[in-house]
């Protein structure tokens, strides 16, 4: 487990260049050291003169920047560090969520799959604009008056230290053996649904999926599937995630998404008499939306999973730069 020392260190080598981590590490980590053994000294317990230690030093993107020269302006040096993890954390929940509501939004209201996504990338675009002018109004405001509660609110304290990526740079056994687990019962499943023809209406039974895509796009899925199992395989074998693995990951994961979506999207993807069944009980209107909701998740989630994979290698990348504690 990480130390508090660990924390700051690495809080503060994030916000320089790369180039000056190496020189800078050891700088910062005597900076730190002098402080506690000047409150041991002084009779304070070890754990606490570490913690006043580093309360004392301040926010170390603060630190940072006095090494490097770095102007933190924008709306001033008092709220920049605020600011920017503030606004950071709100784009990268608000807009995804805009962005699916609108798309299926637009869904609804019958337009085309093209049209879809450039009605939810457009207005993602606008919100995360305004989002980012508003935020900083508010905060230029705010650097330019004495507001107590705001300054109480927002004071940094050690508890606010981030973890080293280092701490999460490597795949579990745990987490590689769910993936593939998950993965060989979606293979089980897509055969099974065919074979049993699980859904009965009026005495007559369906599989789910349209039986004339075997003659392509259900074994193209499956392949897709036994590739994502072999791809869990080595990155568990690899350890850590990479550019290649992101990038690969990608590929696999929109080789699923893209064809499904518009296998969906043309009315291709389910049983033909399955639908007629349905249509004839009155409940293919009812059940649309469901279907609406679904492809939203999964499209999101695919998303998630693509940005997630990029975001582990650059992390993994960072904890093979980071210098390790001595």
């Amino acid at each position: 487990m990480s130390t508090l020392t660990d924390r700051y260190v690495w809080g503060v080598l994030r916000a320089v260049p790369t180039a000056q981590r190496a020189d800078l590490e050891p700088e910062i980590r005597a900076l730190v050291a002098d402080a506690v053994e000047a409150r041991t000294a002084a009779g304070v317990v070890p754990a606490e003169a570490e913690r006043a230690a580093i309360a004392e030093l301040g926010d170390p993107e603060r630190l940072a920047a006095q090494y490097t020269d770095k102007t933190l302006f924008l709306i001033g040096p008092r709220y920049f560090p605020d600011w920017k993890r503030l606004l950071t954390l709100l784009l990268s929940i608000v807009v995804p969520i805009v962005a699916i509501a609108t798309m299926g939004a637009s869904y609804l209201a019958g337009k085309e799959i093209w049209e879809i996504v450039a009605s939810g990338l457009g207005t993602a675009f606008m919100v995360g604009v305004n989002l980012t002018f508003w935020i900083t109004v508010v905060f230029a405001v705010m650097e330019r008056r004495e507001i107590a509660d705001f300054d109480e609110e927002l004071a940094w304290t050690p508890d606010k230290l981030p973890e080293p990526p280092a701490t999460a740079a490597t795949e579990s056994l745990a987490g590689i053996a769910f993936s593939i687990a998950a993965l060989v019962i979606a293979a089980i499943a897509l055969v099974w649904q065919q074979t049993a023809m699980p859904i009965t209406i009026d005495g007559a039974s369906y599989p789910l999926f349209n039986p004339d895509l075997w003659s392509f796009w259900l074994p193209w899925f499956l392949v897709v599937l036994g590739l994502q199992i072999a791809f869990h395989l080595a990155l568990y074998l690899r350890g850590s995630w990479t550019w290649a693995f992101a990038a690969v990951n990608t590929i696999l994961n929109l080789a699923f998404l893209v064809p499904a979506v518009w296998l969906w999207s043309e009315g291709m993807l389910f049983d033909p008499g399955l639908v007629e069944a349905l249509e004839g009980m009155g409940l293919a209107t009812a059940f649309r939306p469901s279907g609406v909701v679904v492809a939203i998740v999964f499209i999101a989630v695919t998303g998630w999973d693509i940005v997630d994979g990029f975001r582990k290698a650059a992390r993994a990348g960072q904890a093979a730069r980071l210098i390790p504690a001595a």
